[in-house]
This record gives C-alpha cells, structure tokens and sequence, in this order.
C-alpha cells in the first residue's frame, strides 16, 4: 500500500477500502459505505477499534459520516465533515434519515425531555451539533425546538443549518475561554489546539481541516509575523493559535489545559523551551 496516502482520510486496509481508492491501492474489496449519523452526544474517533487507544478526533451529535464496516461492536466510519477516518462503538451512529435543520450555535446547551427547563436532561450538546427540528412550543415565555423522540431544546441555542452563526470566527474562539484542554477534542466539552481552529471557522460557514499540519498547509496564505492582526494564525510544530488582537492570541493548550488568553511574545517565550520557534504564520 502506498505509503503517501494519509491514514487520517483515507479509509484502506488489506482487506477492504473505500470505493474511491480503487486503482489505487490493492484490497480485497471495495464500498461506498452506507450514509449514517451521529447519535451520541459526542464520540471519539479512534485509529484503531480498540477503548485503549486514544482519540484522534471526535464526532458531534447529528454530524453525517459513511460507515464502511461494522464488526464486534465497531463501526468503521469517514466523517463528511473534514473526511476523517477511524472507529467508533457501533451504537453511536444510526442510519441516515431527515437532514438536520439546525445546528447549536452556543458553547454547551441541554437535550431536555420535554419542553420545559425543569425537566430532566436527556443529554448535553455541543456547539456543532445537528438538530433536526420537528416543531416548536412555548413553555413559560421560552421557546424550544421539538426533536425526534419528544426531546426539546432552547430554540435561541440554535440557528438555521446550512449558513453561517456569526461573521467572526475569533469571537466565536473567545467564546469557548475556559473551555478544558483535551487531545483530540472538538466540542464545547474539551477542544484541542487545531479543534478550536476548524469549529470556531465552521460556525461561519468555512470548512477547514481537522489537524494542525492539514491547516497549516490549506488555511489562508503565508505572511510575516510583523503583519500579524485579528484573525491571523500562528504555527508551531504541533500547536496553532488564533490572534485575538496584534499582540494577544487565544488557543486551547496543555500549559493552563484550556482554552487560554495570551499575550503573543510570552507564548512564544514559553512554548520556545519546548517546541522551538513559529513554524509560520497565515492570514485565512
């Protein structure tokens, strides 16, 4: 098998791999993959089906993914989101069905059972998530958005699917401030360095890669650190941060294990004894 096709998004092993690939690598056989969603809350996506092994990414309630194998409890899925490939426990996706009308638009919000705050929470929900609508109710003065199954959530905690919740994706980053730190996460519960980058952006509508050599390559374009403004981000070997201002960045790192405010000089003072200089900065 070639060894330039990167595991992360493409689906392949000996004995089978993604319809696309064929031609490409030897395998015994091909598919397409079935359309499926996610149905917990929030599921690692491992490299290998094993609980022992560490997350690569993660997975949102509602997000689209194509399962190409199922067996001993393990899906094989490529998120079609960002493309991502890897495993997760059978049950937390289920078939494809109506298309998600709403998306969380807030940090962290809860699935109620019924339309009413008092009620119990079925579950909590990430910025991300996809919801699809069914109805709305009144409870009180508040308004809710009725789910599949009589779950109900707060309808000011979501926005229309399909456009973008907010024009600056840096304050969309301010937002998840003291947000935990967490290798491989994405969501409003723990979100790491590059998970900040690629949520903060969804949420205007911009699809960007999930890794942090996967952005540096493919997000905006290269420029100097002397033209560093709002928006602008800044690369380490293995880290990036999102500049708040000429001379502040926020990023998610394992110094104060959340998502941080910084000024620019004492992060690169502080991360240099580590993990040397910038590697580069770009402007999306």
């Amino acid at each position: 098998m070639p060894d330039t096709l990167d595991r992360r998004l493409n689906a392949y092993r000996e004995d089978l791999a993604e319809a696309r690939l064929r031609g490409v690598i030897d395998a015994k056989r091909y598919v397409e993959g079935r359309p499926a969603t996610v149905s917990a809350p929030v599921t690692p996506l491992r490299a290998r089906p094993d609980l022992a092994c560490g997350a690569d990414t993660e997975l949102l309630y509602g997000e689209a993914a194509r399962v190409l194998d199922v067996a001993d409890g393990w899906a094989w899925v490529k998120s079609e989101l960002d493309g991502y490939v890897g495993y997760v426990p059978h049950g937390a996706m289920e078939d494809a069905t109506l298309p998600p009308t709403h998306i969380v638009q807030v940090p962290r919000t809860f699935a109620y059972r019924g339309a009413d705050l008092r009620f119990p929470q079925a579950f909590a929900l990430s910025m991300g998530s996809r919801l699809t609508v069914v109805g709305e109710t009144e409870t009180r003065g508040m308004r809710y958005f009725l789910l599949d199954g009589g779950l109900a959530v707060v309808a000011d905690h979501c926005a229309p699917a399909g456009l973008p919740v907010a024009e600056d994706y840096v304050s969309v980053a301010a937002r998840m401030l003291e947000t935990p730190y967490l290798w491989g996460g994405r969501s409003g519960f723990g979100i790491d360095c590059s998970g900040l980058v690629q949520l903060s952006m969804l949420m205007t509508g911009r699809h960007v890669p999930r890794d942090t050599d996967m952005q540096v390559e493919a997000i905006g374009r290269p420029i100097g650190r002397e033209e560093l403004v709002r928006g602008d981000l800044v690369f380490w070997k293995g880290h990036v941060a999102i500049m708040e201002d000429e001379l502040t960045l926020l990023h998610a790192n394992g110094h104060t294990m959340t998502v941080a405010r910084e000024g620019l000089d004492d992060a690169i003072r502080r991360i240099g004894w580590l993990y040397a200089q910038p590697t580069g900065y770009r402007r999306p």
